[in-house]
């Protein structure tokens, strides 16, 4: 929703598709056979999951590229632009893509974080300890100001880190508000 309310702000049509696991699934096949990788080696399951786990931290194609030393992940990479490419293309997101592109809109916009504070002054996160670097991000984003958030979690429960989740964000937690009342059970 807030990514059709400021979706100029964040280099978006407001008319987007949101791509399910099927889109994206077909997108991963063009895109592997537009960036000439081998779907033997690179199926586009695996292919999908790289990508999710690059915007989870809030890597564009450019940036995961920077940061590709290996084969597999130089292919990856190419797969990763041809993917975003189409998806550019066609106007759409993927599930991935909505929490990206809010944090990099929180990060690149300050008049929009402030506006976005002010409106949501109490912020309650349920399983902290299976947020990941985006989640993160936005939530600290609309909290900057205001520091009213309330989360609860056990960083022992923690059982999502196969897909993104970082129990590194929970056990931060009171460093990043010191002023925080902390209730252990």
């Amino acid at each position: 929703r807030l990514l059709r309310e400021f979706a100029t702000e964040a280099g978006l049509q407001p008319n987007f598709s949101i791509y399910d696991t099927t889109d994206q699934m077909r997108v991963a096949k063009v895109a592997l056979a537009k960036a000439a990788v081998t779907a033997t080696a690179f199926t586009p399951a695996k292919v999908l999951a790289g990508i999710s786990r690059a915007k989870m931290e809030l890597l564009g194609p450019s940036e995961f590229e920077a940061t590709a030393e290996t084969f597999a992940t130089r292919n990856l990479a190419k797969a990763y632009a041809a993917y975003q490419a189409f998806l550019r293309t066609s106007n759409a997101l993927d599930f991935d893509d909505l929490l990206m592109r809010m944090a990099h809109l929180l990060r690149d916009r300050p008049d929009i974080r402030r506006l976005l504070a002010q409106r949501y002054r109490y912020i309650l996160i349920d399983e902290y300890q299976d947020t990941n670097h985006a989640q993160y991000v936005i939530a600290h984003g609309i909290g900057l100001d205001h520091t009213n958030i309330c989360a609860t979690g056990d960083p022992d429960q923690s059982i999502y880190s196969w897909r993104g989740a970082d129990v590194g964000n929970i056990l931060a937690f009171e460093s990043d508000y010191p002023e925080a009342v902390v209730v252990r059970l």
